[in-house]
């Protein structure tokens, strides 16, 4: 959500500022800017829209010479899209240039007593606030100007800041919001994220919190914002580029699906060891994981529906009650807090401003704080007690697949770990599980084979307005993610449901012709979802079944069927979510809509 890039060295940094800000299409935006010092003035250029009408305006940056700068994609909050409210802002001097990511919660206020003192807004934004601010208190030394808004503003921010009498340093500042530095022989870079900057460096530092970077061409300084020093140390990024690259294929979606089986694979390999599940990160002694009393999981979004099946996972193999909280209700319900609590936060960019406020929250009440999320270094994985990681690599389509899988195959671990310690299954039971998941990589390799015939089938509903999906138990959970994939890129409206809760209401908006999506992976409550099949059927709809392998039976209630193969039902939504994912991306594609970019949408999203 938002992206920021900077640049200070050597080069031309208009072009690498658009290189970098293109790495982050992923993150969600709707307009676009950058800044540079061209050895006199900073000039900037800014506009609506796709970040290819920005190269335009400035012949790809070589209208913009200049050594030094700061480019920004933008995601509305505070005012509409548009060129004026599009990011950096200057002040009236244009003196002082500012990017911001995140929202700055009492900006109304500030604005006020700005007004009263003769500043004048140009824009309907609260980052304005902030270059104000700055010109208020800045004396001709920078950082204790950057200090005195830190102290001053509520709320979240990445800043990347550039003062016309200060061209040799370009600064930046974070609370909330991620920022990330990156040191090279030609130059220091700041951005959001790592795509951005793997181009010129893989030696990067995670700014923490209220923490102030002032970079040079040759050489960055940290300081809190006390204006004391802060030594930091280097993090080496081992993913290569080609991994955020399409690589052939059409979209990143498309990519990442197929990627999938790797990440899956990643993720568990290193763990299943001489018949153990060893999570070296999980930081619990067996004591300490028997005397677990109640799981709390927290996530957002598609996270939120992984967690959902880990609830299932997790009661029924380890016997551990199980809540699971969307990260943005959690703290506002007043959560119960007992004795044995282990809370874990779910989130593929570590970033997620809501799941990283439940964490601090939990920590605050004394409970202990499990991350599982696959970026290495991020606040999340910087602030849990312990983290264990997705080895998905970077996910750059802003619907997620791989890392949604990846999350799956570190809670499948998890739950089997807990169940052995626990005793809650036998030697024999472990094995098979183990045997059933290490299966999994290739058995989604064999479900990616199919695709031709998702694709031929998605075509009949490009013009769709309404579908809905249902199961029981874990195929509930299955449904959420289904549903949630083809509304976010498709633009149909979808819901998921309970089965068994069609008949509270749900059911009066089936009519002929809708297609209603039916997961039956369950093998207890087959004949249920069997029943359900009927009732809309009976009511006109059009049903799509996904179901293991050897139910042919189902044929005969529902119209079209796709086979998973066999597995454990604690793992069939791994197997299962492949074709609704592959269904939700033929669709959008069929629609010709932007399938890596969905409208309104960003892919980490950094503000409440």
């Amino acid at each position: 959500m938002c992206g920021i890039v900077g640049y200070i060295g050597e080069n031309q940094a208009a072009p690498i500022l658009l290189d970098g800000l293109a790495k982050l299409e992923y993150r969600g935006y709707d307009s676009a800017g950058i800044a540079v010092y061209n050895g006199q003035e900073i000039v900037m250029e800014k506009s609506m829209g796709r970040l290819k009408i920005l190269e335009e305006l400035t012949h790809g940056g070589a209208t913009m010479p200049g050594t030094v700068g700061i480019g920004h994609t933008r995601w509305a909050t505070h005012g509409s899209p548009s060129d004026t409210n599009a990011h950096p802002h200057f002040n009236k001097e244009h003196s002082i240039v500012v990017v911001h990511n995140g929202i700055i919660e009492n900006y109304g206020k500030l604005k006020t007593m700005l007004e009263n003192k003769g500043y004048e807004f140009l824009s309907e934004t609260d980052t304005e606030v902030l270059v104000h601010l700055l010109t208020e208190y800045y004396d001709g030394d920078p950082i204790p100007a950057i200090e005195k808004v830190m102290r001053r503003v509520e709320g979240s921010y990445a800043l990347g800041i550039m003062f016309r009498d200060d061209p040799s340093h370009l600064y930046a500042a974070r609370k909330d919001s991620p920022l990330i530095v990156g040191a090279s022989a030609k130059g220091n870079l700041i951005a959001s994220d790592v795509p951005a900057i793997l181009r010129y460096t893989r030696e990067v530092y995670y700014l923490e919190n209220e923490e102030i970077v002032r970079l040079s061409a040759d050489g960055v300084e940290f300081f809190n914002i006390d204006n004391e020093k802060v030594e930091k140390n280097v993090t080496v990024i081992d993913w290569d580029l080609d991994a955020a690259e399409k690589g052939g294929y059409e979209h990143f979606m498309l990519k990442e699906i197929y990627e999938q089986p790797k990440a899956v694979r990643d993720t568990i390999s290193p763990r299943l060891k001489d018949s153990d599940v060893v999570i070296e990160e999980l930081g619990m002694t067996d004591e300490e994981i028997r005397a677990v009393q109640k799981i709390c999981i927290v996530a957002c979004g598609s996270a939120y529906h992984a967690g959902v099946t880990g609830k299932y996972v997790l009661e029924r193999m380890a016997r551990i009650p199980v809540e699971v909280d969307l990260a943005s209700e959690f703290r506002y319900r007043d959560p119960i807090y007992q004795e044995g609590t282990l809370a874990i936060v779910i989130s593929q960019s570590g970033e997620t401003a809501d799941s990283l406020a439940a964490l601090r929250e939990a920590q605050q009440h004394g409970v202990r704080v499990l991350g599982i999320v696959n970026v290495v270094g991020s606040s999340i994985a910087r602030e849990a007690d312990n983290v264990m990681y997705t080895w998905a690599g970077p996910e750059i389509s802003v619907a997620t697949t791989k890392a949604y899988s990846a999350q799956l195959a570190a809670l499948y671990l998890l739950a089997m770990k807990f169940a052995w310690v626990r005793g809650t299954i036998t030697r024999e039971e472990f094995r098979t599980l183990q045997s059933d998941l290490e299966q999994i990589p290739e058995q989604i390799e064999s479900l990616l084979g199919i695709k031709e015939r998702v694709q031929r089938f998605a075509q009949r509903y490009l013009a769709a307005d309404h579908m809905f999906f249902i199961g029981r138990g874990i195929d509930y959970a299955i449904s959420l993610e289904g549903s949630l994939k083809l509304k976010e890129i498709s633009y149909i409206h979808s819901e998921a449901y309970a089965a068994g809760e069609l008949k509270h209401g749900t059911i009066s908006l089936i009519e002929e012709g809708t297609l209603v999506v039916a997961l039956a992976t369950q093998e207890k409550l087959y004949p249920k979802t069997i029943s359900n099949i009927v009732e809309v059927k009976t009511r006109g709809a059009f049903v799509l079944a996904v179901t293991n392998f050897g139910h042919k039976e189902i044929e005969k209630n529902a119209d079209y069927v796709i086979y998973i193969p066999k597995t454990n039902e604690y793992f069939a939504n791994s197997l299962a979510i492949i074709p609704l994912q592959l269904f939700a991306y033929y669709v959008s594609l069929g629609k010709g809509l932007d399938v890596d970019k969905p409208r309104n949408l960003a892919k980490s999203v950094t503000v409440e």
